[in-house]
């Protein structure tokens, strides 16, 4: 799963300092950068409101070997919300296939026809085709070895009661340089998540070292195409912030200068929604100051 909008990796490079003079300030034009960091926290909450965002997700259901039967009746093995059918028909799991047998009564459409058996495979890519009935669309996940149904529902009034998200006051004093220390070897840093046997594995080139406020920090970033993911918490977490860490992208500018904007630490899918599995922060990562800047707790659910 794709768990990142493409919005999120968008840099402000434009207004960045474009010296490679590290005395130079980061940020030339103050009030230039304000402005584009409002633009970004509209794009943020317009992405999380989307069709493909994480605030319409209704379900996500773990699927066993063999039979098993789905819809809104309790007395099925997956329960749907209650104004899903209530016997939609069955799902019969073998190994990665999974073939769905729909009850004559149920109106469940695929690529836009309407279908009474269909085989689905796990998709893997970021823009799955979903079966869908009324308000809903699912299709098939893998998460670690386990298959699941990723439920969403285009009218969950989640969608509408998440107005804004809280965040601390722009602060271009959070936006600094950083050096990253390369290891002789890049490492592959295993993360853990909030199911207990799953783990995420990401590549991590080196150290990040920079100075906040004053005070030598140092982060371990993951490879994401050209630039950096990074899995940080701080001394707000599980208070201001989420409990479970923030997330941040960091791509060099045209100088090669790796840019820190802690205005863009932005919540995980986790805080967004109960049906995410994010990766969480590595105990390198912990911040031993106050971050004051980015997203706050989102309480929504």
């Amino acid at each position: 799963m794709n768990i990142y909008h493409p919005f999120l990796v968008l840099s402000t490079l434009a207004i960045l300092a474009g010296a490679c003079n590290r005395s130079a300030p980061v940020i030339e034009d103050p009030e230039a950068y304000v402005a584009s960091m409002e633009k970004w926290q509209h794009e943020r909450l317009r992405g999380l409101k989307s069709k493909d965002g994480w605030l319409n997700l209704a379900g996500i259901y773990w699927l066993n070997e063999g039979q098993q039967t789905l819809g809104s009746d309790p007395s099925n093995d997956i329960v749907f919300p209650d104004k899903a059918p209530a016997f939609i028909g069955t799902l019969t799991v073998r190994g990665e296939a999974v073939q769905l047998n729909v009850n004559e009564h149920a109106e469940l459409y695929y690529r836009g026809e309407r279908i009474t058996e269909l085989e689905l495979g796990v998709e893997t890519s970021g823009d799955p085709s979903h079966i869908t009935h009324g308000d809903f669309a699912w299709y098939i996940m893998k998460r670690h070895r386990s298959l699941a149904i990723r439920l969403r529902d285009y009218q969950n009034p989640a969608i509408e009661a998440l107005d804004h998200i809280p965040s601390w006051p722009i602060d271009p004093e959070y936006v600094v340089e950083a050096r990253l220390k390369h290891f002789d070897v890049p490492r592959t840093i295993t993360v853990n998540t909030p199911f207990q046997d799953y783990t995420q594995d990401y590549q991590c080139p080196g150290e990040l070292q920079f100075r906040l406020k004053g005070q030598k920090m140092r982060l371990l970033p993951f490879i994401s195409g050209e630039g950096y993911f990074i899995i940080l918490s701080d001394e707000t977490s599980g208070l201001e912030s989420y409990g479970g860490g923030r997330f941040m992208y960091s791509y060099p500018d045209s100088t090669g200068r790796i840019i820190l904007d802690f205005n863009k630490a932005y919540n995980p899918p986790c805080a967004i929604t109960p049906f995410a599995a994010c990766p969480m922060p590595p105990p390198e990562n912990r911040l031993p100051v106050k971050i004051e800047a980015g997203e706050k707790v989102v309480d929504n659910h």
